[in-house]
């Protein structure tokens, strides 16, 4: 059994790791630490101790792995302390600040032979697994292009935001989930082309971006967003010289958390429905057209516990690799420059 604290106590740790590392029996999750223990957001797991003590939790020698759950200015600071008292560590998304400073995260754990990854669980969203499939399988052909979308009507961010800061973006806050699905899938791209703005003005926050990943010709990604879409467009399109997949609607793992619906009671969490599936178009060997609807792939955040698990106890090969942390990295810094302050 792998012994896990977490350093932080809020929605990251609650809504997005809590409910998938409690759903593994190969998971003991034994200590939470926050500055604020008066804070109730969020209601006490009986099983879990709960301290405002950081000491406590670092010298803890049955605690093996910590997981960082703070605000991304301060990823850094208790990594490098996790990594000092001789823990694992998993970080929240965005890894890091900067690239400069996911590389000396990287080389200070190797050097201790310990183990940090990124928690990259959008890997394991349901429309992206689906979609991954479809190419997979080769029926559209050789591909040309996959377009990405990623968005909201949140107004009310952007105008409630009345500075810019690069780590407080749209691009780092929600560009990070689709360029690690895209590197995973197809490595480090050739080239990039970025437009990343404020759509109200200089100075402001960065509330749009739209990326092209360029490949081996002619494949070419697009990874567009903003926070002015009323009408969301189809999060994944994938045009191939034999066909197209369309997967309209996106993972409902999110949904469901919110309504506090959780993977350890319910079998069906997170599961599309027949309205949400795809829609595969092609025309086979035979040049005989089809149209037919695509059953998604189950989504599970938790696969990235069982990674992170299989690598400190079983020895195993990651399946986030540090060089594709990296990339994201780099994609990220080199595009919020592009903004005004």
């Amino acid at each position: 059994m792998l012994t896990i604290g977490y350093i932080g106590n809020g929605k990251s740790t609650n809504r997005y790791h809590l409910p998938f590392s409690l759903n593994r029996e190969s998971l003991h999750i034994k200590t939470i630490y926050a500055r604020d223990l008066s804070k109730e957001d969020w209601a006490r797991i009986p099983s879990i101790h709960y301290t405002d003590q950081l000491s406590e939790l670092l010298n803890d020698q049955e605690i093996q792995a910590v997981v960082v759950c703070t605000h991304l200015n301060s990823h850094f600071e208790f990594t490098k302390l996790a990594l000092d008292h001789g823990k694992h560590v998993l970080v929240e998304k965005p890894f890091m600040q900067t690239k400069e400073e996911a590389e000396y995260i990287f080389k200070y754990a190797k050097d201790r032979n310990l183990h940090v990854e990124c928690y990259q669980n959008r890997r394991y969203d349901s429309d992206f697994l689906t979609t991954k499939k479809v190419i997979e399988s080769g029926v559209l052909g050789d591909i040309l292009e996959i377009e990405m979308h990623y968005d909201y009507y949140r107004p009310d961010t952007p105008l409630s935001v009345k500075s810019f800061s690069p780590t407080n973006s749209f691009l780092y806050g929600h560009g990070v989930h689709t360029i690690d699905q895209v590197i995973s899938m197809l490595g480090i791209p050739q080239t990039v082309h970025y437009d990343v703005r404020q759509l109200l003005g200089p100075g402001r926050m960065n509330d749009y971006f739209d990326l092209d990943l360029y490949y081996d010709s002619p494949l070419k990604v697009s990874i567009k967003s903003s926070f002015f879409r009323i009408k969301s467009r189809p999060r994944f399109s994938v045009y191939g010289k034999k066909g197209v997949f369309v997967k309209e609607t996106e993972d409902r793992q999110e949904e469901h958390l919110k309504l506090f619906y959780v993977p350890k009671d319910h079998p069906d969490f997170g599961l599309d429905l027949p309205q949400h599936y795809g829609t595969l178009t092609y025309i086979d060997k035979q040049g005989v057209y089809h149209e037919e609807k695509v059953v998604s792939e189950k989504g599970d955040y938790a696969r990235v516990y069982d990674d992170f698990y299989n690598v400190i106890v079983n020895r195993e090969e990651g399946i986030i690799k540090s060089f594709e942390t990296l990339g994201v990295m780099d994609l990220l810094e080199t595009g919020i420059k592009g903004c005004s302050e």
